[in-house]
């Protein structure tokens, strides 16, 4: 069963969901797991991959757009839609307005909130799905 971590954000910016997104995503990589984003749009995961070459001077977080094929090197966070390759479910952040399919199977999901109205209310949908399946939830307040 995987274990869900639920990560509020004081400011209502996406820019400061985004750029908090790359920070956790840079410590998922560096903790050596494997890393899935799962996005709800091609322009999401578009600008995500566009942030993660700039967010940090001197950063390098290996990244790429799923596309239907695996990266030939392991440990590339892939970013993209649903469904999550299977090998790439050991962690997910979940970046979309909807728990993963088979999030069953997931090892770790993140899910990142700001403080706008509009997502807190997705994620209150998020956090009902995933206290229904059984799953351990925490909330960090950021």
């Amino acid at each position: 069963m995987p274990e869900v971590s639920f990560y509020i954000l004081p400011s209502q910016s996406q820019q400061e969901r985004q750029a908090f997104a790359c920070k956790l995503i840079e410590k998922v990589y560096r903790s050596g797991h494997y890393c899935y984003v799962l996005s709800d749009s091609e322009q999401q995961s578009q600008q995500l991959d566009d942030q993660l070459w700039t967010f940090r001077p001197g950063s390098f977080v290996p990244h790429q757009r799923h596309q239907g094929q695996l990266p030939a090197i392991r440990r590339t966070i892939l970013i993209g839609g649903d469904p999550v390759p299977e090998q790439w479910r050991e962690v997910v952040v979940n970046l979309s307005a909807t728990p993963p399919q088979q999030s069953e199977h997931c090892g770790r999901i993140l899910e990142i909130l700001d403080n706008s109205e509009a997502t807190k209310q997705v994620g209150r949908n998020r956090y009902r799905y995933y206290r229904e399946a059984g799953l351990d939830i925490t909330t960090h307040q950021m």
